[in-house]
């Protein structure tokens, strides 16, 4: 373990000299700029002085780089978690939350058509909010039929009969906020 502790910190010089030489910073500029003596800056590149998290800070800042691109520290991957779409009656459902049950978020995508498509109203517990962001959407609830242009929300209970789709064969995005039985999407009043 500290034969690779002194392999990292011995790589630490040589990659902050071609960084400074990269960016066609001077030792002099370096220490303006960081506030380290030009003395140090010189020996913390040759490997004199070992680095330190208080040298290595103001240098990462000045540089714009990271911290662990300065000591060479691996990769750890991607953070982001990255949900995987739903592709359902000709829609696409990109998850937008990962909580097991209350309300779920969703995108709805409704891909373009060549003609719009008949409504076939279908049911299900629970209770939904849609929020169009592009395209005209056309909502059947019950025996209600409307057309949501992009600003327009509506809401429902799904154990009415209901469809979505495109009002005139256009794609459509939407936002979706489905929650259980009994669970609604609150909005305050002005």
């Amino acid at each position: 373990m500290a034969d690779e502790t002194d392999e990292v910190l011995d790589s630490v010089g040589p990659r902050l000299r071609a960084l400074r030489k990269h960016r066609g910073l001077t030792l002099a500029g370096l220490s303006v700029a960081t506030g380290i003596s030009e003395s140090t800056l010189s020996r913390l590149e040759s490997g004199g002085r070992r680095p330190t998290l208080e040298l290595l800070l103001p240098l990462a800042r000045v540089h714009g780089v990271p911290l662990d691109d300065l000591v060479g520290a691996p990769r750890t991957g991607d953070p982001r978690i990255h949900l995987q779409p739903i592709h359902r009656h000709g829609m696409t459902f990109l998850p937008l939350t990962r909580r097991a049950g209350g309300v779920q978020a969703f995108k709805m995508l409704i891909p373009s058509r060549d003609e719009p498509a008949e409504p076939s109203p279908k049911t299900h517990g629970g209770y939904e909010w849609v929020y169009v962001l592009n395209g005209r959407l056309r909502l059947v609830v019950g025996d209600r039929d409307l057309v949501l242009p992009p600003g327009e929300a509506a809401e429902f209970d799904t154990a009415l009969p209901h469809w979505l789709g495109s009002a005139d064969g256009h794609a459509v995005e939407t936002l979706v906020l489905f929650g259980p039985q009994g669970e609604r999407a609150h909005v305050r009043p002005r």
